[in-house]
């Protein structure tokens, strides 16, 4: 095998900046409220089968072998000289939240994209092969579970279940896979990589507040979503007393104001609490909401707390009815994972990297969730992050990381393929 340096994996920073914006064309919409353009291109729309189809196009130019599994996830392979090996495999997802920008997942694709690019540019062959993955459904908008590609892939999830997982008009994932042709013939139970890497954009203001541009992350904390249904009745809205109401839409509030009254007290830790999806029913100002339904996503980076605030949230849900007799709740978990650390010797080889492209890292744990959580079942894991601006917003047009903040991302991620697959 040729020997490879720094200097033989250089990536072009200008490729990779066109390839986001090329991507973010698809699903590009206006966004009234920010004025700037947007993505929605969530997973197994039209949106997304362009996107795919485009990601595939450029997998071609690099003569990778390309195979798409029975969860539609998209690999990429560069066959290495003992093929026998197990992979490295760099991963992360394409498909986007409703108000999205251009960076979430992209980078790590795109990137993932750019090392190989830079193998195949200077000719090198390394020894173990190396894979990119697009990952199907990361963000779980759609289908209302996220990590669900690579969650079947490592075994958390069975593929019967995702296939049975239904969207808001309940359209079934079985069944969208199947009408956008990217219902793969490869098992998705995925053989354990060498290691598996992931570069993603921060979603937070920690970089930027220390004012350097990589973080090699630690883990990924703990994060739970359910559903709270609320059952109530509806009433004219001027003349029913209020005594004799049973409003699902103040219910619904007194949810909010419990959930951020947990994070507040400080007994849980380094809790975060969101009511991210509010739905009522009849939806008229002149009716008493007789249906309220609200989504509640719990963050925690100990699993001790995380427990102890679900159980607390749980006796108030059973006991909200006291306030309003007759009101009825309904919970469905939508996602629960535990706290997720990553292997330290790859965090070694990205902090090496790091340092040997001359640039400044910090390690810290990750607010968001990500593919790489769920692979690290099965294989060593780590992932970089790059820097953020605006306070490091995300899911959100206004997401945005610099073209020399991303390529310094992808060049610390080149390195550290270099090594592992060395």
């Amino acid at each position: 095998m040729t020997s490879t340096t720094a200097a033989d994996t250089r990536i072009d920073g200008d490729r990779l900046w066109a390839d986001l914006m090329e991507l973010a064309a698809i699903g590009a919409y206006d966004d009234e409220a920010t004025g700037l353009v947007g993505v929605n291109r969530q997973s197994l729309t039209d949106a997304d089968r362009a996107g795919r189809e485009l990601l595939i196009s450029w997998m071609e130019e690099l003569d990778l072998e390309v195979t798409i599994d029975e969860m539609g996830t998209i690999f990429g392979r560069l066959e290495g000289e003992e093929p026998e090996l197990a992979p490295v495999l760099i991963g992360s997802h394409i498909d986007t939240v409703a108000t999205a920008g251009a960076f979430d997942g992209c980078l790590g694709v795109l990137g993932g994209l750019a090392v190989l690019r830079s193998f195949a540019e200077a000719g090198l062959r390394p020894r173990r092969s190396i894979a990119v993955a697009a990952w199907t459904e990361e963000e779980g908008v759609r289908f209302g579970t996220d990590m669900l590609g690579s969650a079947v892939a490592a075994g958390r999830l069975s593929l019967d279940h995702a296939y049975s997982l239904n969207d808001a008009a309940g359209l079934r994932l079985g069944d969208e896979l199947e009408r956008i042709g990217f219902k793969g013939q490869r098992p998705v139970r995925l053989a354990p990589p060498h290691a598996y890497l992931e570069c993603h954009i921060e979603q937070g203001p920690v970089l930027a507040q220390e004012d350097r541009p990589i973080g090699i992350v630690t883990g990924v904390q703990s994060i739970s979503w359910q559903k709270v249904t609320l059952h109530g009745r509806a009433a004219h809205a001027g003349t029913t007393p209020t005594e004799l109401r049973i409003d699902a839409g103040l219910a619904a509030a007194q949810i909010i104001v419990e959930v951020r009254r947990m994070v507040d007290s400080g007994d849980y830790g380094r809790l975060r609490a969101t009511v991210g999806s509010i739905e009522t029913s009849p939806g008229l100002p002149s009716v008493v909401p007789d249906r309220a339904e609200i989504t509640v996503d719990l963050r925690n980076p100990v699993d001790e707390d995380m427990a102890r605030a679900e159980a607390d949230l749980a006796e108030f849900l059973e006991h909200l009815p006291d306030t309003q007799p007759g009101l009825r709740v309904e919970t469905a978990q939508m996602a629960r994972t535990k706290a997720v650390p990553f292997a330290e010797d790859v965090q070694d080889v990205l902090e090496t990297a790091a340092k040997e492209r001359g640039y400044d890292s910090m390690r810290l744990m990750s607010g968001a969730g990500h593919d790489a959580q769920e692979i690290a079942a099965i294989a060593p894991a780590a992932m970089v992050f790059v820097r953020g601006q605006y306070q490091g917003i995300s899911h959100n047009p206004r997401e945005y990381s610099t073209p020399e903040d991303c390529l310094a991302g992808v060049e610390v991620l080149a390195s550290a393929v270099k090594e592992l697959s060395a």
